[in-house]
């Protein structure tokens, strides 16, 4: 047993005496699975704070040699399992958590090296009846216990893309990444060495870069925030996970997924039959719904553990588009975004969409994969966007409107007709571009954005299903004591008839199970003039 060779489970004994624990151990079968079938290369990319450490104290819990922890599985899925006794504490496990050894080192310079003398040192002391040379590096010795033993060697390097952050800040040296490059290249592309590899499992926050560290990891199987394939419900909590959480505490389940959920992820299940189906998942940041349990407050968790100043530092660069769309998202709307682009790194950033891609490996947006588009995930995150865009100069409208936003609502709700028209007058102009100005999206976008505090008392909703149609939007409220809102849009038409129409088509029909008041807003506006006239009506359900 060493500190890196065959750790023990010290680190996952203290995860389960932690009264908040979901059990992700099934994560393990697949990875027997991968063994078996000789998928020996995987990198697994993810934001901070969805569950990569509890993952790598769960693996190397189970893999490594150090281990004895048939008791401590026991009580948990994987143990219940037909598989789980076929690999429990088989491979001499190498564990790295690179990002430590670098912070922790006196002489960052000489990290790699250091870190190679103390494999060599503890592959020796583990096997003291096999003879080694001292020029033999620690790939060679653990291609010599292979040999003379036919064990197999488990690898895992946690934040394995610090070099790669790192390098952006000018902290690595060239030197220093070139070393760090011949240290992957050594370890995973060598063909005498593979045969002793029974998994290699790198963890980071980016994807592998695709440029010179691709060359060098161009035979991984790469799961990231775009597709996790086979490791999707392991990426941090489910659905049903929170809510079995909130069951439990007595938390409110919807708002908590207006807080931290939003992320989704699918992956294709093929049956026996060959016939293909989509499984997917909503996906919630574990750190921030173990907070909000221990401390019973709905706030934002993520800027406890990363920067809005990420958001900011990339919205700086204002390629052409990028923020037509940023506003957008902050209205509530979904963009296209072209995610083959990016190049992974931290630095070759040339368009809104590298920009984008970016951020949703970060967590800041989500990926539709079927409509190709991203977004902003929840209200966390969104806080997050607000503060970035308070501090450009570049969105000075957009964080005007913001800020307004809550005196907006005041005044809707107060009936203030003209302050509503005033409001959207700027808010749509800004909102949308010159091509999109005059369609009906443009103009939603708009009311999304000038009502961006609304988030906070209501669920908005666009085209809602009501009555003999659809209503263009739908304010219905989560917090007891407001109305909900109906809002009808029309185009150099008249803001009466807007009314009249949510009254004959009975556009409130949908929200037949909500006892509280209504107030329906019908919005007219001019293509010629630019110009907005609202009109309101209160109706009380009877």
């Amino acid at each position: 047993m060493g500190i890196y060779l065959n750790p023990n489970s010290a680190n996952f004994e203290e995860t389960l005496k932690r009264p908040i624990f979901v059990d992700k151990t099934m994560i393990l079968k697949t990875l027997n699975r991968f063994i078996d079938e000789q998928n020996k290369y995987i990198c697994v990319s993810r934001p901070r704070r969805f569950g990569k450490t509890i993952a790598t104290d769960i693996i190397s819990s189970y893999y490594s040699k150090g281990c004895n922890s048939r008791e401590i599985f026991s009580r948990l899925k994987f143990g219940q399992d037909e598989d789980f006794e076929s690999k429990l504490n088989k491979f001499n496990f190498i564990k790295i958590d690179l990002n430590s050894e670098y912070r922790n080192s006196d002489d960052r310079s000489n990290v790699l090296k250091n870190l190679k003398l103390k494999l060599k040192r503890e592959i020796s002391e583990a096997f003291p009846e096999i003879k080694f040379e001292d020029y033999e590096s620690f790939t060679d010795r653990m291609l010599k216990v292979f040999t003379q033993t036919g064990e197999q060697f488990f690898i895992l390097i946690d934040e394995y893309d610090v070099f790669v952050r790192e390098q952006v800040n000018g902290v690595v040296s060239d030197e220093l990444f070139t070393e760090y490059l011949d240290f992957l290249n050594g370890l995973f592309k060598s063909n005498t060495l593979k045969p002793a590899i029974a998994l290699a499992y790198l963890t980071g926050i980016l994807p592998i870069v695709r440029d010179r560290v691709q060359s060098k990891l161009n035979n991984f199987e790469e799961y990231t925030m775009l597709s996790a394939l086979e490791l999707t419900e392991f990426v941090g909590f489910n659905s049903d996970e929170v809510e079995n959480l909130c069951k439990q505490y007595k938390i409110d389940f919807e708002e908590c997924k207006r807080w931290y959920d939003g992320y989704r992820l699918s992956r294709n299940v093929i049956d026996c039959n060959n016939d293909v189906s989509e499984v997917s998942y909503e996906i919630y940041n574990p750190q921030s719904v173990v907070k909000l349990i221990e401390t019973r407050e709905f706030a934002n968790y993520w800027s406890k553990t990363s920067t809005y100043k990420v958001i900011t530092d990339r919205l700086h660069a204002n390629f052409d588009g990028t923020q037509d769309d940023v506003v957008r998202m902050l209205g509530g709307e979904s963009v296209d975004v072209n995610v083959t682009r990016y190049l992974n790194t931290m630095t070759d950033f040339t368009s809104k969409h590298d920009v984008f891609t970016y951020l949703i490996h970060l967590g800041y947006l989500v990926y539709d994969k079927k409509e190709k588009t991203c977004r902003i995930p929840n209200g966390e995150i969104r806080q997050e966007w607000e503060n970035a865009v308070e501090d450009c100069d570049e969105y000075k409208t957009t964080n005007q409107i913001i800020k307004h936003s809550k005196e907006l609502l005041k005044a809707t709700l107060e009936g203030e007709e003209e302050a509503v028209a005033e409001a959207l007058d700027l808010s749509h102009i800004h909102a949308t571009s010159n091509r999109s100005y005059n369609s009906e999206d443009g103009l939603q976008c708009a009311i999304y954005l000038s009502y961006i505090y609304a988030l906070n008392k209501y669920t908005i909703v666009k085209e809602m299903t009501a009555g003999k149609g659809f209503a263009d939007v739908t304010f219905i409220p989560y917090v007891e004591g407001f109305p909900a809102i109906i809002i009808e849009l029309k185009r150099n038409g008249d803001e009466r008839t807007a009314v009249n129409q949510i009254k004959e088509k009975k556009y409130f029909a949908s929200l037949e199970h909500y006892t509280g008041d209504l107030l329906f807003v019908g919005i007219n506006y001019d293509e010629e003039t630019k110009k907005h006239v609202c009109k309101m009506e209160k109706f009380v359900k009877e």
